[in-house]
């Protein structure tokens, strides 16, 4: 193989890794988004809850 095709084939190769890594890094960001507003969101149902329940009584919640 000469050097120049292993060159090009390296370099097409560390485009593509590049790519997948910067999928990866968006992925991740959105999951961890996701993940914050999910807490916050059960965060409010159950604060929620709490406002609405009779005075006196327990609200039970739920969270995952």
């Amino acid at each position: 193989m000469h050097p120049e095709v292993h060159l090009a084939l390296h370099h097409a190769r560390a485009t593509e890794l590049r790519a997948e890594a910067d999928a990866y890094r968006l992925a991740a960001a959105a999951r961890c988004r996701r993940d914050l507003r999910t807490r916050l969101g059960w965060a409010l149902v159950e604060v929620g809850l709490r406002l609405a329940s009779a005075p006196g009584r327990v609200a039970v919640s739920y969270a995952p």
